[in-house]
């Protein structure tokens, strides 16, 4: 009786125990407990955020238009016009109207309008475009008012989890507001931009959306929106967007009236540790950034580093692989020194390399035109900052193609940006006036050749 009575207090003490957790999970929750919000956020920001809207004339145009006999004996009339318009989002990071966008969203655009949150529009002026990284920075024209702008958070403190927000302009209807959280933050491997290294984001980025803001709870940017990967053309849950570090090196070259972003320039070209590699080295795993050469007389000669060396740390940052490399030491300042963890036959060693920027000449960019297998090919002095951009091995000299027309001869003939032109029709190519005098000539017959990845290639049309 005694055992039995101890138990049926202990039963009914229990009861009494768990009474209110399961009162508790039933309870109807107090407004003040439904009025968690992130409007305080958006209220903050959502002013910065405008939408960008970009008009380009473009030509109907045919290469067959270039030849007058053939216009003639087939009647073709001249050529035609039509506007395209593109449509994306920005963000305002001064106060006196500075704005940046994505290049794609205004790459060719003849006209940009800047749609701010309060109805207003402004007509822009690029100040920057760094097809690179995919920025462009704008500036409102005829206006002398300080506008409300977003601060630059230090995206290196980011980590998984964190809840982010996306605004921007998605598919044209509106600012609009989603939120998620921080899937990765070094993703190097996407495909965009020379610099692979963006933050992944699950929050809903729709087309429009491209150079709309993320930010974070602080209500500062983190980065800019950029792209998705989507097999449908909307959302499905993995979006990427560049670092606010990034952002903040191209800013800073905007505000000095530079046309382009001057990074710091190693000197070595670099390859990816398979992990063949690591096992053939001796590493415990496939990480870092294998040095493949050195350009002589460059930053990487003078601090010592070695074909052979992997590349592990930057400033006591860990380096997966070339990709992450190169963002690390790009958003490093000029004029200063980075110090690098270098792994060189098992030994681990710390290299110290000075910051500064590739030798840079006049590029005299040239767009061919006429009837030439180059015809619609834009072509440049190389230089070695020219080099570093394009990501060629050991060429600081010659004529190199940086854009291709679409639809011209040289884009169907299959020439592209990199391709470095050595000799046209016998004769040595040094320059790009020189090359667009040589393309001038009149004969159906052209012998070309280039250099691409490193090969040489020869090659014979007829036009």
């Amino acid at each position: 009786m005694r055992r039995f009575a101890l138990l049926t207090s202990l039963l009914l003490a229990a009861a009494v125990a768990l009474a209110p957790a399961a009162a508790q999970e039933r309870r109807v929750p107090t407004p003040g407990e439904l009025r968690l919000s992130f409007a305080p956020v958006v209220r903050q920001v959502a002013p910065a955020v405008v939408n960008v809207y970009a008009a380009k004339v473009v030509q109907n145009r045919n290469p067959l238009f270039d030849d007058p006999i053939f216009r003639r004996f087939f009647g073709i009339p001249g050529e035609g016009t039509q506007v395209q318009r593109s449509l994306g989002s920005g963000v305002i990071v001064d106060p006196a109207g500075l704005v940046v966008t994505n290049v794609h969203v205004i790459e060719g655009a003849d006209d940009i309008k800047v749609a701010l949150a309060d109805k207003r529009e402004f007509e822009a002026d690029v100040v920057l475009k760094d097809k690179r990284s995919d920025l462009a920075v704008m500036r409102l024209r005829d206006s002398r008012e300080r506008f409300p702008a977003l601060e630059l958070a230090n995206s290196d403190a980011l980590q998984v989890g964190d809840i982010v927000l996306a605004i921007g302009n998605p598919f044209g209807v509106g600012q609009t507001v989603t939120h998620g959280i921080v899937s990765a933050v070094a993703r190097t491997q996407v495909g965009i931009t020379d610099y692979q290294f963006f933050i992944q984001t699950d929050a809903a980025i729709n087309p429009g959306n491209s150079g709309g803001a993320l930010v974070d709870l602080s209500g500062k940017l983190v980065g800019i929106n950029t792209a998705i990967f989507s097999r449908s053309g909307g959302s499905q849950g993995v979006g990427f967007a560049i670092p606010s570090n990034m952002v903040r090196v191209v800013v800073a070259s905007a505000r000095t009236g530079s046309h382009a972003v001057r990074r710091p320039w190693l000197g070595a070209k670099l390859q990816t540790v398979t992990p063949d590699i690591a096992e053939s080295m001796g590493l415990k795993r496939p990480a870092g950034a294998l040095v493949a050469s050195v350009a002589r007389g460059g930053p990487a000669a003078e601090a010592g580093l070695r074909p052979g060396d992997v590349i592990v740390s930057v400033d006591s940052q860990d380096v997966e692989d070339p990709n992450a490399f190169e963002y690390r030491f790009a958003t490093k300042p000029l004029g200063s020194v980075a110090r690098l963890g270098v792994l060189r036959a098992g030994r681990e060693l710390s290299v110290t390399v000075a910051l500064r920027a590739a030798p840079e000449a006049a590029r005299d960019e040239v767009t061919i035109t006429g009837r030439s297998p180059l015809s619609g090919a834009t072509v440049a002095n190389l230089s070695p900052a020219l080099a570093d951009e394009l990501q060629l091995d050991n060429a600081d000299a010659g004529v190199v193609i940086v854009d291709v027309a679409e639809g011209s001869y040289a884009s169907n003939l299959g020439f592209r940006r990199g391709d470095i032109v050595v000799a046209l029709n016998g004769r040595n190519v040094a320059s790009t006036h020189e090359l667009a005098r040589l393309a001038e000539q009149r004969t159906r017959t052209w012998r070309i050749t280039v250099r691409r990845g490193g090969q040489q290639i020869s090659a014979v049309f007829t036009l």
